[in-house]
């Protein structure tokens, strides 16, 4: 919920739910960062309280580089291309449809988010950011996902910090990112 004008008193404020807010306009939020740093827990929880769609940017991997990355085999671009071009596909396939969508994706580069961002009215970026020392920690504390933590090295390098992006800190609970997430997007 947040607080809205109300059309028919200008200046008086009221309690909107996520009903309301979904009507406001479509908008797809990128969730980003490197792996580990929580990306589909708050995404997850930040969908579910707008009652929007969440979605993985992992599932439109291509098994070869879930694979590879199973092995602990970085990426290169030539793995990343049909990856990005899924995505690009699903993006604006919602935009067109009108629908409001969380999504979670690494989108380490300013290239990938340039691949990501196709419709900047719409598309808002959340960058998820945090030390090295707390990501590592998450890491080995994870079961049954395919990117080791031996691999957060190789993407903290290809990390390109965004400059347009909400950037919130990760050393806090995830409802309290959520929380500042909403604040900062006015959600």
């Amino acid at each position: 919920m947040r607080w809205l004008e109300c059309p028919e008193k200008p200046g008086s404020p009221y309690l909107a739910d996520a009903a309301e807010i979904k009507d406001k306009g479509v908008m797809i939020i990128i969730v980003m960062g490197v792996s580990g740093s929580g990306k589909t827990t708050v995404g997850k929880l930040l969908a579910r309280e707008l009652g929007w769609e969440f979605v993985d940017a992992d599932a439109f991997h291509p098994e070869a580089n879930v694979s590879k990355m199973q092995r602990g085999i970085p990426l290169d671009e030539a793995d990343r291309l049909p990856w990005l071009e899924a995505l690009q596909t699903a993006l604006r396939q919602w935009n067109q449809d009108e629908k409001n969508v969380v999504l979670a994706c690494s989108a380490l580069r300013a290239s990938y988010r340039q691949y990501l961002v196709v419709d900047g009215d719409r598309t808002k970026l959340v960058f998820l950011r945090g030390s090295y020392d707390l990501i590592q920690e998450r890491l080995q504390q994870r079961q049954n996902h395919y990117m080791p933590a031996a691999l957060l090295a190789s993407q903290l390098q290809t990390l390109e910090e965004p400059t347009n992006a909400l950037s919130v800190d990760v050393d806090q609970a995830p409802q309290a990112i959520v929380q500042d997430i909403r604040t900062g997007l006015t959600l």
